[in-house]
């Protein structure tokens, strides 16, 4: 899985633009073996022969999609309004440094400088919908030969290891899933079993819903990056996970109530193959597994996540040990027959 990871994350691809994400991931699983397609909407549907087939339809899903931004207007004097696409706390966002996809133009997130705020301003953040852009343009003529409404751009790639094998970069929610996925394809599996590399989760699951109405499987597990609170100030009862204790297993978020016997077999697994993992331990937050269990005839859904601090940011922070969990409870999960 690592050896994909940072390449992953390095792609530009905020939702609606995972064109070169996708190609990416098929590049690497190309010569696996494996069937596949892209969908009208972006989706990469793979299917890969196992020893045995099983009875029920298993489906292994991530997302390709990053959080970013779409440019909405150029003023007189050049500079870019945009807004967000997908959930970013605007607290993260000035001042960072961003890259756009079409042309790879770089640019920083600009404010209102605090020598210039009033009383009543300092202290406060301002809305996304005050913020702008600086790709240093002169005038607004100046930045449309570069750049056009509806243009999109992600943080700048920052991929590093820190630490004590800690992983910082933007994108990791869910280049890390990506990756665990592509490993899976390109090993040799006791069982048919289909995956997706899917569109859009950040905007509202769009491309689960796509692949639930096109596949219809009995059971699928998404593989995520879920919210870890061990940050300075949350106490432990409010803190749904911590980096570096392993997968995440969830009961319930607010978009789902998972399959309890699923959620029970992956603990099991866990154990028998002596695999690190925590339970989730806040209600919050969601993933496709919401869309999967209600769309089309319905499935049985687990989400194995890992720990991430800063998601949504330009940021988020992983642990290597974490990621590898999910990876290898996904694969010896895939062992089993689900008759």
């Amino acid at each position: 899985m690592m050896k994909y990871l940072k390449r992953y994350c390095d792609i530009l691809g905020p939702s609606g633009m995972e064109d070169a994400i996708r190609e990416a991931i098929i590049e690497d699983i190309k010569d696996s073996g494996a069937e596949y397609e892209t969908d009208p909407i972006g989706n990469l549907i793979v299917f890969k022969k196992g020893k045995n087939r099983r009875n029920k339809k298993v489906l292994f899903s991530a997302h390709t999609d990053e959080v970013g931004f779409m440019i909405k207007y150029i003023d007189e004097e050049g500079y870019l309004w945009f807004d967000a696409v997908g959930g970013i706390d605007r607290r993260v966002v000035s001042g960072k440094r961003i890259v756009f996809c079409e042309s790879g133009i770089n640019g920083v997130v600009a404010s209102k400088a605090i020598h210039m705020q009033t009383l009543e301003e300092r202290g406060k953040c301002e809305a996304i919908s005050e913020m702008h852009i600086d790709i240093g343009a002169s005038s607004r003529e100046d930045a449309k030969k570069y750049i056009t409404i509806g243009d999109c751009c992600t943080f700048e790639p920052n991929y590093e290891e820190f630490g004590n094998g800690l992983v910082r970069s933007k994108a990791l929610d869910d280049r890390f899933g990506c990756a665990a996925l592509v490993a899976m394809i390109n090993s040799e599996l006791e069982y048919d079993t289909y995956f997706a590399f899917n569109t859009c989760e950040e905007i509202g699951c769009d491309g689960a819903k796509e692949v639930s109405h096109r596949l219809r499987p009995d059971i699928v597990i998404a593989l995520e990056a879920t919210t870890a609170g061990d940050i300075l100030g949350v106490p432990k009862s409010k803190c749904a996970c911590s980096v570096g204790s392993g997968a995440v297993l969830s009961l319930m978020d607010r978009s789902t109530i998972y399959d309890k016997e699923l959620v029970l077999l992956a603990t099991e697994v866990a154990k028998e193959k002596n695999i690190k993992w925590q339970y989730k331990n806040v209600v919050a937050g969601g993933n496709e597994a919401g869309v999967y269990q209600r769309a089309a005839t319905g499935a049985r859904v687990l989400a194995i996540s890992a720990p991430a601090r800063y998601i949504h940011s330009a940021s988020n922070v992983l642990s290597l040990s974490d990621m590898q969990a999910v990876a290898d409870l996904a694969a010896a999960i895939n062992e089993r027959s689900f008759d």
